[in-house]
């Protein structure tokens, strides 16, 4: 992407979007000072198994997933900004009383409703970008740049927190509490501000031709579940990434298990590190392997980035305990990995989508996320049976598993109208 472009794209940002990135530097960062190390608090504070911990966090990644899923369509009724401050308010209450609960019972409410709100914030901000930038190319820049904002706070966050003394303590929580209570009132003023930037344009577009841009449809359950039950391709597509997210779910829960019941030297010192590298490779790589590799079709990119994940695995699998850069080494070829494989799968679903039916495939992707959810107990369960190094062995041929279903998955059949359809945009862009 021309640099001169790209900074000419920034500029058209409206004051929302610049709240939207600076909210999401904050939050992620105060968030990943803590949660992280939420499986450690867990362990030392109850003396849970590796299983249990997982169960705990798999059970509210569940319900999150779902729960997301029906207020991402609520928004389209009830509207972004309603639904917004709620799941504010939500984040709130939730790290509010994370940072008192002192019963299993309390940990495992509040932990859902902590999981509820994130998976909520996630799809609301960026329909919300949708909202309230129009231009496509600009559109792409700002989903980018969120995705940035949210690295940057991720490699920031946890370190930040070491060097404060704050990570590994219950009451660290509140520093989530803050961020989500300031980011509200930037909100409120940006919210306030968009309202008078919308009522300008409703009152250029009255004066002026109809846009060109077709919107896209909007779709609901029963369309999605309706494409999900006859694509063939997109099943195949959500199971390939439900396995890899699973993958990268381990990295926040099992991984952190098993390093603390090695006793690992330098623990949170440790976490943090592997938390800040993960974020820093994507950040500094991203859009270099992106641009590197623009030039190779979709799926030979992806099948790269899982290549790199299986290294990643057995790295884990055979890295010593106490090698402290090994554990880093392993990060990197991971969150290379990432930064090849996360954007392309979004510009893949985007590719094998007709205009009409774009909104129930992004619908259908929020299946993704049961890997993540079912990632602690999975990871949990081979911890307590086995060890760590059967779980990522485990994970590596999964990542295996997954390379064949994208080498295959060109080759499935597809419905007729889907492919009449695609047929017929792809001849109107050419005409």
């Amino acid at each position: 992407m021309n640099s001169d472009i790209s900074i000419s794209r920034l500029k058209q940002f409206p004051p929302l979007m610049w709240i939207m990135l600076f909210g999401s530097f904050i939050t992620r960062g105060s968030f990943y000072m803590v949660w992280p190390f939420l499986a450690v608090i867990l362990y030392k504070k109850f003396a849970l198994s590796a299983t249990e911990v997982g169960s705990v966090l798999s059970l509210a990644a569940v319900i999150s997933v779902f729960v997301s899923f029906v207020g991402s369509t609520l928004s389209d009724k009830l509207g972004r900004k309603p639904m917004m401050y709620a799941t504010g308010v939500l984040y709130i209450v939730s790290f509010s009383l994370l940072a008192i609960a002192d019963t299993i019972l309390m940990f495992t409410i509040v932990i859902t409703l902590c999981s509820i709100a994130t998976s909520l914030w996630r799809p609301l901000a960026s329909a919300l970008i949708g909202d309230i930038i129009v231009d496509k190319a600009t559109r792409e820049l700002a989903m980018q740049s969120l995705y940035f904002a949210v690295n940057v706070g991720c490699a920031v966050g946890p370190m930040l927190g070491v060097w404060l003394g704050l990570t590994g303590e219950q009451s660290s929580f509140f520093i989530t509490v803050y961020a989500f209570a300031f980011l509200l009132v930037l909100l409120t003023w940006g919210f306030k501000h968009q309202d008078k930037i919308q009522s300008k344009v409703d009152l250029d577009n009255a004066q002026s031709a109809p846009s060109t841009e077709t919107p896209e449809t909007k779709t609901g359950f029963k369309q999605t579940f309706s494409v999900l039950v006859q694509d063939k391709l997109l099943q195949c597509l959500i199971l390939a990434n439900i396995l890899c997210f699973f993958i990268y779910g381990q990295m926040d829960s099992s991984l952190v298990q098993y390093l603390t019941r090695a006793g690992a030297n330098n623990l949170l010192e440790l976490i943090s590190s592997m938390i800040f590298t993960n974020a820093l490779v994507i950040i500094t790589c991203q859009f270099l392997l992106l641009k590197l590799m623009a030039s190779r079709p979709i799926l030979v990119r992806i099948r790269f980035g899982l290549v790199l994940l299986i290294i990643s695995q057995i790295w884990f699998a055979f890295n010593p305990i106490t090698f402290f850069a090994g554990w880093l080494g392993a990060v990197v070829i991971m969150s290379l990995a990432e930064a090849i494989l996360f954007p392309t799968m979004s510009v893949h679903v985007d590719r094998i989508a007709p205009t009409n039916l774009r909104g129930a495939y992004f619908g259908a992707t929020a299946f993704y996320d049961l890997g993540y959810a079912f990632a602690p107990i999975g990871g949990g369960i081979l911890l307590d049976m086995y060890d760590g190094r059967t779980l990522f062995l485990v994970c590596s041929a999964i990542a295996v598993v997954v390379f064949l279903l994208y080498l295959i998955m060109d080759k499935l059949k597809r419905p007729a109208f889907i492919t009449e359809q695609l047929a017929t945009e792809q001849a109107a862009k050419t005409a």
